[in-house]
């Protein structure tokens, strides 16, 4: 049987395909595995401590390889629950409290044996609960300080209540005092940032919606759904400075001014909500007869302006004819149907380095002998 040989796509470096592997492609799941390395750091910073106290004579050895095992077995643990937790249906929050329940456990056995240094290692559940603040809602970062009170108090108390000389009550009292002030206070201000940072995201999201919709109103006529005159001078700029193709073969560029046909009539004689319905189905039936890289414009009132990049005089008469036909067309309610509505079009090449303005003027002045011929007809400049 062949052997498959498989390989990392063109272009994809070998630390690229490691990184995707340890930690996926989704923005998302890249993230909370970002957070997990954090965690899993301070774990090993907290197995390097443990095993410095233990090297001091300040904690028991057994008790602390045991910790120290569950630790990262732990820790591992999650990675693989996070990395397909897609797969496995795992919530991020679910995940979040676990995980916090897991630390808080691993802080309740860490207190126990740290002996002197225990008071210490209460800082790191302070590092928990703040923690929690980037997946969890402020009602349950507070439930879950409530819990490590809990765990923490009872461990506490059953240290004093075994041993009351290494670890007087009063002592343990005191440390459960401060450690009530800080857990609380800490998920309370981390319940306020949450809250300031979900504000912050939905002004940024409005904000971003308003960009959007002011980049929208800047280029895109609001009546017809087509570009504006203002846009339509970009793409024309733009198309200026594009370099030809050297083989000269359908290089070059035509542009056409269009104008409905008798349409200040249909104002005059319906009123302007009838005329913005024609405009309206004028504009959707002559999008559908372009092609993918033409631009149609609205250049003012009735008149349009079409750029066909690209594209010999032929074939850019050719979707003007098809333009035509979808226009001849239009059934438009409250309008006689015996009326047909059309166009009148000049057309225009634009010649090598020539302005698009002054093909415009000819495609323009091709215009006027269109309507001077009897309308609903294509003349070439």
């Amino acid at each position: 049987m062949p052997v498959r040989r498989f390989s990392a796509p063109a272009g994809d470096s070998p630390a690229s395909v490691t990184a995707e592997a340890l930690f996926g492609a989704e923005p998302a799941l890249r993230r909370m595995l970002h957070y997990w390395a954090a965690t899993a750091l301070l774990y090993l910073a907290g197995i390097a401590l443990l095993a410095c106290q233990v090297a001091w004579g300040h904690s028991p050895a057994a008790p602390a390889t045991l910790l120290a095992g569950v630790a990262a077995g732990g820790t591992l643990c999650f990675y693989v629950l996070i990395r397909f937790s897609g797969r496995l249906r795992l919530a991020p929050e679910g995940l979040a409290v676990l995980q916090s329940l897991f630390a808080i456990g691993c802080g309740m056995a860490a207190y126990a044996i740290a002996g002197p240094m225990r008071a210490a290692l209460l800082t790191m559940t302070v590092v928990i609960i703040a923690f929690c603040a980037f997946a969890l809602q402020p009602r349950q970062t507070l439930l879950l300080a409530t819990a490590a009170l809990l765990g923490l108090g009872g461990t506490m108390w059953r240290l004093q209540a075994g041993d009351p000389q290494r670890f007087p009550p009063e002592v343990e009292a005191l440390t459960f005092g401060y450690l009530a002030a800080a857990l609380l206070s800490t998920a309370v201000l981390t319940g306020e940032m949450t809250k300031l940072r979900r504000r912050m995201k939905h002004k940024t999201l409005e904000l971003t919606q308003a960009l959007e919709t002011i980049r929208t109103l800047a280029t895109v006529d609001e009546l017809t759904a087509l570009a504006n005159r203002r846009h339509m001078n970009e793409v024309l700029q733009a198309e200026e400075r594009r370099q030809p193709q050297k083989n000269g073969a359908g290089s070059g560029s035509c542009v056409a001014l269009l104008d409905i046909d008798f349409f200040k009539q249909v104002n005059d004689q319906h009123g302007h909500a009838l005329g913005d319905a024609v405009l309206r189905e004028f504009a959707a039936a002559a999008r559908g007869a372009l092609r993918a890289r033409d631009t149609l414009a609205r250049w003012g009132g009735e008149e349009f302006l079409l750029l066909l990049p690209e594209a010999a005089p032929p074939d850019a008469r050719q979707v003007l004819e098809r333009m035509l036909e979808r226009v001849h067309a239009l059934r438009i309610e409250g309008l006689d149907p015996e009326r047909r509505i059309s166009f009148s079009a000049g057309l225009a090449e634009r010649r090598t380095g020539e302005p698009f303005t002054e093909a415009i003027s000819r495609a323009d002045k091709a215009l006027y002998r269109a309507k001077a011929a009897g309308r609903d007809r294509i003349e070439m400049a």
